[in-house]
């Protein structure tokens, strides 16, 4: 029984959140209490949303894996550490305060999907990466027979996943922002043949 439906969860408010400070692929930047009180809130959506035998992967980042621990209880199953999912790196312009960063061009003959930030990752890096991961979980062996599959991960991610399940390229990513805590749904039984990308 390959997956059915997929629920994308962005990790609650964490500390660096609060402090406008750029994350990235930094790893420990915990939750504050309101990015638990979402975290708890994002488990109450799923308990509702999820049918049947259910799995929960997680970025390996502290922030993802907290809120991870807080679905995964309320669901009765144990979390699975999964690196693919983990936010885009931004190499030396992690930590760095949202309010001390400068623009920057575009090099000639790249879109800005393209430029590895801070000698970091590209968001088309990050769809490649996703790309790959998506079609291994969705795929008829991916999620040990279960309908629903549970991925913990960030915004820049998420939003990047989206796009990848739509077909879109690393060009074409929906940038609205999704809330730290939300659960979007995804019907993916339909597109199983053509599988994702």
């Amino acid at each position: 029984m390959p997956v059915d439906r997929l629920h994308l969860v962005r990790h609650g408010e964490s500390t660096w959140n609060v402090e406008r400070r750029l994350q990235g692929a930094t790893a420990h930047p915990p939750l504050t209490a309101r990015g638990r009180q979402q975290a708890a809130a994002a488990a109450d959506v799923l308990r509702h949303r999820v049918t049947g035998p259910v799995r929960v992967l997680s970025s390996d980042l502290v922030r993802a894996r907290e809120t991870a621990d807080v679905v995964a209880a309320a669901l009765g199953v144990p979390v699975v550490s999964e690196p693919g999912l983990r936010e885009q790196a931004l190499g030396d312009l992690e930590g760095r305060l949202t309010a001390d960063l400068r623009e920057q061009p575009v090099p000639d003959g790249l879109d800005v999907t393209e430029v590895r930030w801070g000698g970091g990752e590209s968001i088309a890096d990050v769809h490649v990466r996703l790309r790959a991961l998506l079609a291994r979980l969705l795929g008829p062996d991916g999620a040990d027979d279960v309908p629903d599959l549970v991925l913990v991960t960030h915004g820049d991610t998420l939003r990047v996943a989206l796009a990848v399940l739509d077909g879109r390229d690393h060009r074409d990513v929906d940038w609205r922002v999704v809330g730290n805590g939300e659960v979007v749904t995804r019907d993916v039984g339909a597109s199983r043949a053509t599988g994702p990308g």
